[in-house]
């Protein structure tokens, strides 16, 4: 008997076939029994007549239990009220893997904490399938969008010893050269390749040890960071749109059922049109001072102040010429207003924050050698780096995508530990 995934079953209709998976759903009326059980690419009720199998088989029925592991064998029809369109009229039944009764994760309440000590086990929850899926199409999605347009990925390395930001660093001895650090970012690998490539994206986990526990952060999170040689900040801006743009499309095409799934209110998304509104940072902040703010002038943007500037616009909006201070040392100098630099935090509407940085890159070496000897880095670290100024320097721009905070956003996910497969956060390392 052929084997199918539930997915294929649209192709048998009719046919004999064996599909395997786990068993979500059980009950039973004493004379007809149904299963219902996913393989991971879909849900799909099996109908056992006590009169129509072998006694053996009836028997077997009674010692499933929640998540057994099974193979299921019987004739494809079609019925609409089914998960999927399809029902299986089973005439065999095999037990590849029981399920004891006390399976961790039971159909009730429990607490986040308990999960996530169980996300082994709540990985396979109809919720938690849809926003991998949802992820899944905004990795391709992004990949699509880089492809279509020439870009070439780079991949760049975890351990590093240069340093891209100013936030915690993981470190580990390595061999006789001291200290390596886990990568904060692929972007300063990423400029070198933009001189030998022209535009480029690398896509990879990096790593903040940052003691934080807000709904936004995580010690490990994957970028997306594209990087394209003689564009300016304006140019980086429109290249963030158009991704955003594309992607949001992709998964309202093809992540319906995920949405519906976890109840997104796909209006919202709809509703995601271009230009995006693009404020420059001292004026961000006379608008959140008549709301009530209390940032000043130099102060770095919160969680709070972001969702306010996002209120009443259903499109991410830009806010950009943030001053020198706020930002790294690699961002360009403002021409119109020297203490600020030429960068963007792109912040999702609904709340969601700060889901994009990117900058225009200093091209000047005086300039980034200043700021680098400010910020009292180790320049020994960095002599590769700088000498991308030194030989044939040129304007260039790049961003960073959260891949975890996009996900979040889209999916209408209030955190975004259920964004990644297995979340590390500041007390959590496994499983």
């Amino acid at each position: 008997m052929p084997f199918a995934r539930i997915s294929e079953l649209p192709n048998h209709v009719g046919q004999s076939v064996t599909v395997r998976g786990w068993v979500t759903h059980l009950r039973s009326s004493g004379k007809i029994a149904f299963i219902v059980m996913r393989d991971g690419t879909g849900v799909l009720q099996s109908v056992l007549v006590k009169s129509q199998v072998t006694p053996e088989t009836w028997e077997r029925f009674g010692t499933l239990t929640q998540e057994a592991c099974i193979a299921v064998t019987g004739e494809v029809k079609v019925d609409a009220r089914q998960p999927g369109g399809h029902e299986l009229g089973l005439t065999e039944l095999t037990v590849i893997g029981a399920s004891p009764l006390d399976y961790p994760i039971q159909p009730k309440e429990h607490g986040v904490d308990y999960l996530l000590d169980n996300r082994h086990f709540w990985l396979r929850s109809p919720r938690q399938v849809a926003i991998a899926r949802v992820r899944n199409e905004i990795e391709q999605a992004i990949h699509d969008f880089f492809y279509g347009r020439g870009f070439l990925r780079v991949d760049t390395p975890i351990l590093t010893a240069a340093i891209g930001e100013r936030s915690g660093l993981f470190s580990t001895e390595y061999f006789e050269e001291g200290n390596a650090y886990l990568a904060q970012t692929g972007q300063l690998y990423g400029e070198a390749a933009a001189a030998a490539f022209g535009k480029i994206y690398t896509f990879g986990p990096t790593f903040r040890a940052e003691k934080s526990k807000t709904r936004r952060h995580l010690t490990e999170f994957w970028m997306i960071e594209p990087e394209v040689a003689f564009n300016d900040s304006d140019d980086n801006m429109q290249l963030q749109e158009d991704m955003l743009l594309f992607i949001v499309t992709r998964v309202l095409e093809r992540c319906r059922a995920e949405l519906k799934e976890l109840e997104r209110d796909v209006t919202k998304l709809e509703g995601v049109k271009g230009p995006f509104p693009r404020i420059d940072y001292t004026d961000a902040v006379e608008i959140l001072k008549k709301k009530g703010s209390a940032v000043q002038w130099g102060d770095d943007l919160g969680a709070e102040d972001e969702a306010l500037l996002v209120e009443g616009h259903a499109t991410p909006v830009f806010i950009k010429n943030y001053p020198k201070e706020a930002k790294a040392f690699y961002m360009k100098e403002n021409p119109a207003d020297p203490r600020t630099v030429l960068c963007d935090d792109c912040l999702a509407p609904e709340g969601y924050g700060e889901i994009i940085g990117g900058s225009q890159r200093e091209d000047d070496l005086d300039k980034i050698l200043h700021r680098l000897r400010e910020e009292k880095l180790p320049e020994p670290a960095y002599d590769w780096y700088l000498a991308l100024r030194k030989y044939g320097t040129f304007p260039h721009a790049g961003f960073g995508l959260g891949l975890e905070r996009t996900v979040a956003w889209i999916c209408g996910t209030p955190h975004i530990r259920e964004c990644i497969a297995f979340p590390r956060m500041m007390h959590r390392l496994k499983p």
